[in-house]
């Protein structure tokens, strides 16, 4: 977490993996997406994706990233970061995103996973953090 904010140094990872050609084609779709988790991180800082992206191509630490977006957009303050933080931690736990975690474990044919039961915790299962058996 770049000064404690969730998901803003992973969306930082991807936008430079595709600027190398090495971001997997399944993450392609949401990269920087309104609906996706990168499109609600770009609205809660009030910062454009593609003006993002260009400002890490120019390169520099997440750090300094971060400040460009609290200089170009908003600065958050410790409440914002707690309320975003709570809100990524648990997207997808009885709330809208529910059903797409459903139907995504069910792809994934673990819909007997009760351990899973937030968008974090599947990315973190398809990325390799979380074992693929819950037993």
């Amino acid at each position: 977490m770049v000064n404690g904010m969730m998901w803003f140094p992973r969306m930082l990872d991807k936008i430079r993996l595709h600027s190398r050609g090495e971001l997997p084609s399944d993450y392609h779709p949401n990269l920087g997406r309104g609906v996706a988790m990168d499109g609600r991180c770009l609205n809660f800082l009030r910062v454009n994706f593609e003006d993002l992206k260009k400002r890490v191509e120019q390169g520099g630490t997440d750090e300094e990233i971060l400040d460009w977006c609290f200089q170009t957009g908003r600065r958050l303050n410790d409440g914002d970061l707690e309320v975003w933080n709570g809100f990524v931690s648990k997207f997808g736990w009885k709330d809208r995103a529910s059903p797409f975690l459903q139907k995504r474990k069910k792809e994934e044919g673990i819909s007997d996973r009760t351990d899973i039961e937030t968008i974090p915790e599947l990315i973190d299962l398809d990325e390799g953090r979380l074992p693929r058996s819950d037993r």
